[in-house]
């Protein structure tokens, strides 16, 4: 099993770290590894439906709330990108996987060769004209020193299926984040904090305050972007996971929670359970903070593990890792933990699948057999846990 740390640490685009080994091995030459030529693009899979999706970045401030990370007192600073269902494309680019500045600073903690996040393309246009909505809102958060962009993949399916997804930066924990007067705002978690539980809790807390502030912004009027106040829903990799959990518990205004393959740490979700419809998909058979929560989890919930997949595999990252010499930096075990061994388009098939299925049942009122039981279709998602 994974060790809690990992399961905190592989957090997103950034979590690579917390496995490689310590002190002189880093130092040791890459292995050779028989690779084929770099491509000249590395397209991320398309939407299943062919309805046009848009995105755009905005700079939000919380002047009511301290950043608790700043090195110098202020209000909190978030970029948050959001992706929608567009009106038209037309004259519109395809937006960047990311800015060239976050790009460099990911691909040297990963380490993916330099340029190789350039090469990614998303399918969404930038700025391109939102739907007038009403649209259900799904808040999604990265894990750990990952960022805003780690699952574009998954955004820009549940935006052509008709949600406003609204993934946030969650600043001096992400990667980095890239402000439009061009601070670039670096992590300053430490890799391994003294006190885990502490360090949970504040990074946590963090969260949560962010994701219900971009909702009170889309709530009250303050954005371009109109929402369905009565199906909005919560989730996110990793330790995006494990504040999506936590959000869910504190905010009646959340309907639904999921976490991808995120410990349950930071919060007393585990002790307390959660009294709405929350999913979990794993890559592993269990952790201790699943079992717990399991035992006090109080409304619909199903814990469905993908077969094959690593920490990793619910991001975008795959689609990266190979074009990006991913496997000729990282130590074998570390890179199947990282990456397992399914197929990056049949991962991400997967995950798209079962969370819009939930999110369409229960946001939406449609049927979803697929959470009721195994899909022969699906072989690779097994039931854990099911209630009820």
């Amino acid at each position: 099993m994974i060790r809690r740390r990992s399961l905190l640490a592989l957090a997103g685009l950034g979590g690579s770290a917390a496995l490689l080994p310590a002190g002189p091995a880093l130092a040791a030459p890459p292995r050779t590894v028989d690779l084929p030529a770099p491509p000249r693009t590395v397209d991320l899979p398309a939407p299943t439906v062919g309805r046009p999706v848009g995105t755009t970045s905005l700079h939000l401030v919380d002047h009511d709330r301290p950043d608790p990370f700043a090195p110098a007192p202020g209000p909190r600073e978030l970029m948050v990108q959001f992706w929608y269902p567009a009106r038209g494309t037309a004259g519109r680019p395809r937006a960047p996987y990311t800015t060239p500045r976050v790009a460099a600073a990911i691909e040297r903690i990963l380490p993916l060769d330099p340029g190789t996040l350039d090469l990614v393309r998303p399918t969404a246009r930038a700025d391109a004209p939102a739907h007038p909505g009403p649209l259900p809102l799904l808040l999604l958060g990265h894990g750990r020193t990952g960022g805003r962009s780690n699952c574009t993949a998954l955004a820009e399916e549940l935006a052509a299926h008709g949600y406003l997804v609204a993934a946030v930066d969650h600043t001096y924990d992400a990667a980095a984040v890239e402000f439009p007067d061009g601070r670039l705002v670096r992590s300053v978690l430490p890799e391994d904090p003294p006190d885990w539980d502490a360090a949970e809790r504040k990074e946590i807390a963090a969260r949560v305050g962010d994701l219900r502030f971009v909702t009170d912004e889309l709530t009250d009027g303050r954005l371009p972007f109109r929402i369905d106040e009565e199906r909005i829903g919560v989730l996110g990799h990793s330790m995006g996971g494990a504040a999506a959990a936590e959000a869910l518990r504190l905010d009646p205004r959340f309907r639904i929670g999921l976490d991808l393959d995120g410990g349950l740490f930071g919060s007393p979700v585990p002790e307390l359970g959660l009294d709405r419809p929350f999913l979990l998909l794993t890559s592993i058979d269990d952790h201790g903070t699943w079992q717990r929560w399991r035992e006090h989890h109080h409304a619909w919930g199903r814990q469905l593990r993908t077969l094959g997949a690593g920490h990793l595999t619910f991001t975008d990252l795959p689609h990266a890792a190979v074009p990006g010499n991913l496997p000729a930096h990282l130590p074998p075990e570390v890179y199947a933990t990282l990456l397992g061994t399914i197929a990056p388009a049949r991962a991400t098939a997967l995950t798209r699948t079962y969370v819009r299925a939930f999110a369409d049942h229960f946001l939406r009122g449609r049927p979803a057999p697929l959470l009721d039981a195994p899909s022969p279709r699906h072989p690779e998602i097994e039931f854990r846990w099911s209630h009820p």
